[in-house]
């Protein structure tokens, strides 16, 4: 059975992968659906008519979840056919002025559950297979007050860069999201609303169109998507520009 894993799957754009992945990947016929929240899965179950779906309420910060989902794997032993890795969190916030509980868990979410769920899924994907990695813009360049942020996605898009090279003997490829703010309780969560003059400005991205582009970016095995032109202009701007100059326009 053609299985698809979801991290983060229950809010935001998360759930928007899961509404949207039979419409771009009609051959999937489960969808393991993973998050903290296990109402919040139930719902977006109910949502997904003519999938079978199997809820995993888990806390990806926790490492106790890596053994469950890998005893659920080994028991399963699922065709997983997608995995989206999209739980992550970001917060605003100085250095030295934000609780350490706080920026560790942007590294333990962004960074070290994605780092472990791939290579526990891995193993189960066929050729063929699709990775998307949830990103973002903070990637391109580091971002003052969102420090710890910008370094966990530029992990995760340097992540998809070298995984896609190193599984290309699998035929698995591996594409990285890089969206801007979205409308999202991303935002609240992050204590960002209302606090960064460079929200206030930014064009945001609707999370409805950044999942649909992301899913048909996967399945054509597009390395990088970048959602909106503005966004596309900030990655080559990035590119060329010397970081330390960059730096002092992305302050936030």
């Amino acid at each position: 059975m053609k299985t698809a894993i979801i991290t983060g799957a229950s809010s935001g754009l998360g759930r928007e992968f899961a509404r949207q992945l039979t419409d771009v990947f009609p051959e999937i016929e489960c969808c393991w659906l993973i998050a903290r929240r296990e109402d919040r899965l139930e719902e977006i179950a109910r949502e997904m008519v003519g999938v079978e779906t199997v809820c995993l309420p888990l806390d990806l910060c926790d490492s106790m979840s890596f053994t469950t989902l890998q005893e659920k794997l080994a028991a399963e032993k699922p065709e997983a056919a997608i995995l989206i890795n999209n739980a992550g969190c970001g917060y605003l916030g100085r250095m030295g002025e934000t609780e350490t509980v706080v920026q560790t868990r942007m590294v333990d979410l962004n960074v070290r559950a994605m780092t472990a769920v791939t290579n526990l899924v891995i193993p189960y994907m066929p050729a063929g297979g699709r990775i998307l990695n949830t990103s973002s813009i903070a990637s391109f360049c580091p971002t003052p007050r969102m420090t710890v942020y910008g370094a966990s996605k530029a992990y995760v898009s340097s992540f998809t860069v070298g995984l896609s090279e190193e599984l290309k003997r699998k035929n698995i490829t591996v594409t990285a999201v890089c969206p801007g703010p979205m409308k999202t309780e991303f935002l609240d969560v992050g204590s960002i609303t209302g606090r960064s003059p460079a929200f206030e400005y930014l064009p945001y991205c609707d999370q409805v169109r950044v999942a649909a582009g992301a899913l048909r970016a996967a399945k054509a095995g597009r390395t990088i998507y970048t959602p909106r032109l503005f966004y596309k202009f900030y990655r080559l701007l990035a590119k060329v520009t010397p970081v330390k100059l960059m730096v002092k326009f992305t302050k936030t």
